[in-house]
């Protein structure tokens, strides 16, 4: 449509929620189907934290607040930072936004000009390149495959570095591998990006609490503090806290930074929802111990889901180090025939098929720019986990 915004033909749609929502859609006309797609904690809000949202209603705290969030959740988030991640920052060095990724549009957005480069490694959180791309820049795509553990490589790094790169995306544990950079791996990347004095490090910690020992979580700026005026540390309430739908996320950097990216919002959504910043504020001062608990049932379902899938014919599970997903290989299925006449060219092939015949939703690995495999999340029950491997692992064994 010639109305339209030519940014807008450099995107595309989020394969993640086009797949949930199909899966949704073919629930809704009566099929039964489990849906493995979508990258959201199965468990309720806890009681204390939606308590705070309501006590912030009842007190009337449902007016407009500072752009970029109170000052008493900005209080909080500096304390969580120093806290578990041994990071400084002042209130001037604080964001919040509405979810983790309009934290991570907002620097995008503030920082990008036409032939910037960002560097990701694939498989990618499916966002990011279009993000990049919205904002003006080019994704400077880097595969980090199995057989390194989806793991970039210091010499891959430097490699992908050049004059025009701007920022380095960062995610530990990934979204969609699960894999983990431990302090040592890390320390690889972080000595490349110091002999680059024009990189900037985006990291997104947003799994930083679902990682699974003996993986211990570190973050860019905590191994190398002197990447710490270059670097915007993401983080957000929605996974450890099971807050998908209350939208908060939040970010430490350099007060430049901060102050450009509040520009940014102050022009989009202004502040994020001021009951969810109460709320915000409590799940990060209140209590914790329930993080561990769920910790503990997200790795047993790791297990299981791992262990399941190993078992069917054609696929290559890899154990991860962290967040809630699989990635496994299905390069030994490429070729082969569904007992439904469907061919299994690719991955996106296989998704497709699985869905239509074994009613499972899964994300093709094609979304996260490394294929074939493909995405499974592991949030949700041990009997709904069970039932789908169960189905995928039928579905492989009914391939010719």
């Amino acid at each position: 449509m010639p109305f339209l915004s030519d940014a807008l033909a450099r995107v595309k749609p989020s394969p993640t929620i086009a797949m949930t929502q199909r899966a949704r859609d073919l629930a809704a006309a009566g099929h039964d189907v489990i849906g493995l797609a979508a990258g959201e904690p199965d468990f309720d809000t806890p009681e204390h934290i939606k308590e705070a949202a309501i006590r912030a209603i009842r007190a009337g705290r449902t007016k407009y607040t500072a752009v970029d969030g109170i000052p008493e959740l900005k209080a909080a988030i500096a304390a969580k930072f120093a806290r578990e991640n041994g990071l400084g920052y002042e209130m001037s060095e604080i964001s919040v936004g509405a979810g983790g990724k309009q934290v991570l549009w907002n620097a995008l957005m503030a920082t990008l000009n036409p032939g910037d480069e960002v560097i990701v490694p694939a498989p990618y959180w499916v966002s990011y390149p279009d993000m990049v791309r919205m904002a003006g820049g080019e994704p400077v795509i880097v595969a980090a495959g199995p057989a390194r553990g989806f793991r970039l490589t210091p010499d891959q790094l430097e490699a992908a570095i050049t004059p025009r790169t701007k920022w380095f995306v960062f995610n530990s544990p990934s979204n969609p591998t699960g894999a983990g950079y431990g302090a040592a791996e890390l320390r690889g990347l972080t000595d490349v990006l110091l002999r680059h004095p024009q990189v900037h490090v985006l990291s997104d910690d947003i799994y930083e609490h679902l990682a699974f020992e003996p993986f211990r979580f570190v973050t860019p700026a905590q191994v190398e503090p002197r990447l710490r005026d270059r670097t915007l540390t993401v983080n957000g309430v929605s996974k450890a806290y099971a807050m998908t739908g209350w939208r908060i996320g939040y970010a430490g950097g350099p007060a430049a930074l901060i102050a450009a990216m509040a520009k940014v919002q102050s022009q989009s959504t202004t502040n994020p929802c001021s009951i969810s910043q109460w709320a915000a504020l409590e799940a990060l001062s209140g209590p914790q111990h329930f993080i561990a608990t769920n910790r503990d049932l997200f790795r047993r379902r790791r297990d299981l889901v791992v262990a399941a899938l190993n078992r069917a014919r054609g696929i290559d599970c890899p154990v991860p180090e962290g967040a809630f997903y699989v990635y496994p290989s299905i390069a030994g299925l490429i070729g082969r025939t569904s007992a439904g006449g469907r061919r299994i060219t690719d991955d996106t092939a296989f998704a497709e098929a699985l869905l239509e015949e074994a009613g499972v939703a899964v994300v093709p690995g094609a979304a996260f720019g490394l294929s074939p495999a493909f995405r499974v999340s592991y949030a949700a029950a041990d009997a709904t986990l069970a039932e789908a491997c169960r189905r995928i692992v039928d579905f492989c064994e009914g391939l010719a």
